[in-house]
């Protein structure tokens, strides 16, 4: 209920929309029941041996109602599919905003497959909440409220009857199927973002598979998970079986209870032959949005789940808020004071302070896992200091905008991303508004301009999925070449010629020497030709500098 409520609230920009789809939907439901009633009347007009023009009147306003009903349901289905798929839209759009908010310190580790899962697949299956349930369940409130009046003008107690059908087809088998279902639906969709993580993972790591021939043991896995989901779809399948059976059986009961209630009031002279045949017909012919409802019971369970798991990603909050209404600030140097940091138990900085002035080039080096990318990812607030301050321009980057700290930042890292797009676009990220010639320029700085050119159509080459149709050295070089792009004053470089031989380290580094006079680097390396260029050089060891 509370994820119902939360998922219902979302409708509030679409509210007119969907007032016009429950009423559209409601003279829907009135119609295809009047034809039935109407039909009893015509019955009774024959045996009363009516005139012929009363029976062609009933006969015209059954067509009438069997048209409109038609009209009406392809409206009512084209109002809840159009606010279905427009809150899928605002949905996705505040799915990506909360990524964005949590990146990049909540999603670090994160199972990406998982992610992908509940972005595509999981926001999907809300259609079915926002097209096919909400409405319905205003609809079937107020025609079976309706209904139930109209019944009770024959003899109040063939209303309580009808109420009481209603009930039970629309509210107590919804719960009965629900709770035969358990919580299959919260199993297959953790089950199904497992086997997406699976495959990606799978597909990521082809190359190591078919190199150890791990490739038989990969698929048994898989196998067993797909086997698995199966399973527990199977289960769902069959509470969707017994739920639709007994929502049947309830149905022939409530007929069945109204026919013998209504000959007994006939039988004792409280009602004639049309408080018999009326109300039966009626509660007969009235069953469809109440039986709306009893198909959610188990249909709902994985939307709920889904929305559960959407709704989850919604409500984390970031490890590093994003900060805004703050005076815009310029760069003048960089330093961290005392900081110390951990990742959960393990302790990663312990009292470090460092400077950076503006125009420098400062040298970190140290060994593997003793804190040095850490460091850099501190000053890119990334994550915030347990201990400390890390400050830009005598500022501590908490109370720098996010935006501002963005712009006065580039970090380059050992492994870099590229889209699967072209050339140019990938580094035009760093600089929406950048002209060729500027690209043009960054890539020489990052010597990659040659290779380019060498490459088909040059910058319009398009780079397969995560780079992988480049070498290691050349996404190194394109992820430089992206930060001389940007131009920002404070370079953050975490082994940027790890991948590259001595010719094009040596083009780079001279690059960022001959700019260190309006650019502060702190630059990481294990390389003692890199740190050459270094005006400081400390080194970091255990969590600490010396």
């Amino acid at each position: 209920m509370r994820v119902m409520l939360r998922l219902v609230g979302l409708v509030r920009p679409l509210t007119g929309f969907m007032v016009l789809a429950i009423l559209m939907g409601l003279l829907g439901h009135l119609c295809a029941a009047a034809i039935t009633v109407l039909g009893g009347y015509g019955v009774l007009a024959v045996l009363a041996g009516g005139a012929a023009a009363p029976l062609g009147g009933l006969i015209v306003a059954m067509a009438v109602c069997a048209v409109a009903r038609g009209l009406l349901r392809y409206g009512e289905q084209a109002c809840n599919h159009f606010i279905a798929f427009k809150l899928l839209a605002l949905v996705r759009d505040r799915v990506f905003r909360a990524l964005r908010r949590l990146a990049p310190a909540k999603l670090e580790g994160r199972d990406r497959g998982d992610l992908i899962s509940l972005i595509t697949s999981d926001i999907e299956l809300l259609e079915v909440f926002y097209a096919h349930t909400i409405s319905p369940a205003a609809i079937a409130l107020t025609f079976c409220a309706g209904a139930c009046a109209f019944i009770g003008s024959f003899h109040p107690l063939l209303a309580v009857v009808a109420a009481v059908s209603y009930l039970a087809v629309g509210v107590a088998c919804p719960l009965v199927a629900a709770r035969l279902a358990g919580d299959a639906g919260a199993r297959f969709r953790a089950g199904a973002g497992e086997l997406s993580s699976f495959v990606l993972e799978s597909l990521r790591g082809l190359d190591e598979i078919l190199q150890y021939g791990a490739g038989a043991s990969r698929l048994t896995q898989m196998d067993e998970r797909s086997r698995a989901l199966a399973a527990d779809e199977e289960r769902m399948k069959r509470s969707t079986g017994r739920a639709t059976a007994l929502t049947n059986t309830v149905i022939l009961a409530c007929d069945l209870a109204m026919l013998l209630v209504a000959a007994a009031l006939h039988r004792a002279g409280a009602v004639g032959f049309d408080g018999v045949l009326i109300p039966v017909l009626a509660l007969m012919s009235s069953f469809g949005p109440a039986v709306a409802l009893a198909n959610l019971g188990s249909t709902l369970q994985p939307t709920l789940a889904a929305g559960e798991r959407v709704l989850a990603i919604l409500d984390e909050e970031p490890v590093t808020p994003e900060v805004t209404g703050q005076e815009q600030v310029g760069f003048d140097g960089a330093a961290a004071s005392h900081v110390g940091f951990s990742y959960g138990d393990e302790r990663v900085l312990m009292d470090v302070s460092l400077e950076a002035p503006a125009g420098r080039v400062v040298g970190i080096t140290g060994r593997s896992g003793s804190g040095k990318s850490t460091l850099l990812r501190l000053f890119m607030r990334f994550w915030d200091a347990g201990e400390g301050s890390v400050t830009v321009s005598g500022r501590d980057v908490r109370r720098v905008n996010t935006a501002n700290l963005r712009e006065l930042e580039s970090l380059v890292t050992q492994e870099t991303h590229l889209f699967h797009d072209s050339i140019r676009n990938n580094l035009r990220i760093a600089r929406l508004d950048a002209t060729d010639d500027q690209i043009e320029a960054a890539c020489r700085k990052a010597s990659v301009h040659n290779f380019v050119m060498s490459l088909p159509v040059g910058y319009d080459t398009p780079v397969g999925e995560l780079g992988d149709t480049l070498s290691g050295g050349e996404r190194q070089r394109l992820g430089l070449a992206r930060a001389f792009l940007h131009d920002a004053p404070f370079m953050l470089l975490d082994e940027p010629t790890s991948n590259l031989d001595s010719l094009n380290e040596a083009v780079i580094l001279r690059s960022i020497a001959e700019e260190r006079a309006g650019r502060t680097v702190l630059l990481v390396s294990h390389r003692p030709s890199t740190m050459r260029i270094a005006d400081t050089v400390v080194s970091v060891e255990n969590g600490r500098v010396s």
